[in-house]
């Protein structure tokens, strides 16, 4: 079983522990396959035995190996019905043809017993006598009848020197039924993976096809939660800024490690037990070969606290929060207070638009926010504005005049207003405007009107008052 680290939130750590930076050979280490052929292979699923999921599943899987991947079938339980010892390499593992592998597991009759241990030793002790490493598979629909311990198996093995890495994959097993393979796994340096149906079996041979005893042991480690209990969630890592993909890996309510190469990497997590909540991106996780680092996400529901503020006080504004597809999620305003708004754990972006102000400078969006849960997370923003205070005289009286404001560089209209015989004012993103004032209620030439250039300070007021003509 991988390592299991029970915390809380979304944690960047390291531990100071090695990191192998060794790159897989050009040849590869052979993959060995102990297939489960005992009588409870007949069982089914969606349909189908298990045993023709199983096959189909594996037959499809190894076409994706290299042309000299070296692939060894070994079977358990087909021969002899209640034989302890019926465990037979029906593949060597100097064989690189998938198709032959493919055949041979098509033609077994599931039958008898579940060896696991002596299957387990039988293929170490092959090793043994080769002196290759490998990478050992074993499938397997049920627990071992058969009196051994695979766990104490394969512990004997790792402390006698021997090198490999052991996979199992557990298809259609209840959580009750998994402790001795999560230990053997553990001791095997692999991970143990569930499979309850076809999609997951495959899953499961995608990932361990993945994770040969050729790669370097994985530097980073991502750890799922959910109310405080370990979560099934998926995992795929791009490196920073890109959609270029980097590894990927599946918890299996446990921590998953992955190799990522010393680097800045962008990592979505994704729930399988909860297909409403929305996944969790960390942006700019940064690895080390030198030491093991984690990822540690909550997908329970937190808080966002926003607060916008105009030059540094607060200031009533709109809010949308999207998610990660675009979607609105949520909205509210703030008052000019600090807004408390709950969510599902994910990853958000908040469009804030400040009200009353005028310019080009009145609406952002804050990207890539993360709701962790039972946190909150405080997001602030803070707009900048001036104060023009405008107004139209006639005969040096106070007239009433239509306003508009344009920006400068961009000839973009930003207020129409009007003054009413007084002084308008109007609160400004700082900046150049032109301004043009015109005589209310004359619609044609005759119109008195003035235009002027006026520029707006921050945190100042500038006042203007022009006669028309």
């Amino acid at each position: 079983m991988k390592k299991l680290f029970l915390f809380a939130g979304v944690l960047l750590g390291t531990l100071s522990i090695f990191a192998q930076t060794r790159q897989a050979p050009e040849v590869p280490s052979p993959i060995i396959f102990i297939y489960d052929a005992s009588g409870s292979m007949w069982g089914q699923l969606e349909g189908k035995t298990k045993m023709e999921i199983a096959s189909s599943v594996l037959s499809t899987s190894i076409n994706d190996f290299a042309e000299n991947q070296k692939i060894s079938l070994v079977a358990y339980g087909h021969r002899k019905k209640g034989d302890c010892r019926d465990v037979e390499t029906l593949v060597p593992i100097s064989n690189t043809s998938k198709s032959k592998v493919a055949s041979a597991v098509k033609s077994i009759k599931p039958l008898g017993m579940t060896p696991l241990a002596y299957s387990a030793e039988t293929v170490i002790s092959q090793l043994r006598t080769s002196k290759e490493k490998a990478t050992i598979v074993l499938i397997t629909d049920g627990i071992e009848s058969c009196d051994g311990d695979i766990c104490k198996v394969v512990s004997a093995a790792k402390k006698e020197g021997i090198d490999f890495k052991l996979h199992i994959v557990g298809f259609g097993l209840k959580e009750s039924e998994t402790e001795q393979l999560k230990c053997a796994a553990k001791a095997g340096d692999g991970n143990y993976y569930d499979a309850a149906d076809a999609s997951g079996l495959g899953d499961a041979m995608t990932l361990v096809a993945s994770e040969t005893v050729d790669k370097p042991d994985g530097n980073h480690g991502v750890y799922a939660t959910m109310n405080g209990e370990p979560i099934d969630a998926y995992v795929r890592v791009y490196k920073a800024g890109t959609d270029n993909e980097a590894g990927y890996s599946r918890t299996y309510r446990d921590t998953s490690y992955i190799y990522l190469p010393q680097e800045s990497y962008d990592i979505v997590v994704r729930p399988l037990e909860n297909s409403k909540v929305e996944p969790i991106t960390l942006k700019g996780v940064t690895t080390s070969n030198d030491k093991q680092t984690y990822s540690i996400v909550s997908f329970d529901g937190g808080t966002f606290a926003v607060t916008t503020t105009n030059n540094g006080e607060g200031w009533d504004s709109t809010l949308k929060i999207r998610d990660a597809n675009g979607k609105v999620v949520n909205g509210a305003r703030t008052y000019g207070k600090t807004k408390e708004i709950e969510l599902n754990a994910g990853t958000y972006s908040i469009d804030i638009q400040a009200l009353v102000m005028k310019g080009l400078h009145t609406t952002t969006t804050i990207k890539d926010q993360v709701i962790v849960g039972g946190q909150t997370t405080s997001v602030a923003y803070n707009f900048e504005t001036g104060k023009a205070s405008i107004a139209g005289t006639y005969n040096g009286e106070q007239f009433d005049v239509s306003v508009k404001i344009k920006d400068a560089a961009t000839d973009e209209l930003v207020y129409g207003g009007r003054t009413y015989k007084k002084y308008r004012d109007v609160i400004l993103n700082p900046g150049t405007y032109n301004v043009t004032l015109v005589e209310v209620g004359v619609y044609n030439s005759s119109a008195k009107s003035a235009q002027f250039t006026m520029e707006v300070k921050k945190g100042e007021t500038v006042t203007v008052s022009k006669e028309i003509k």
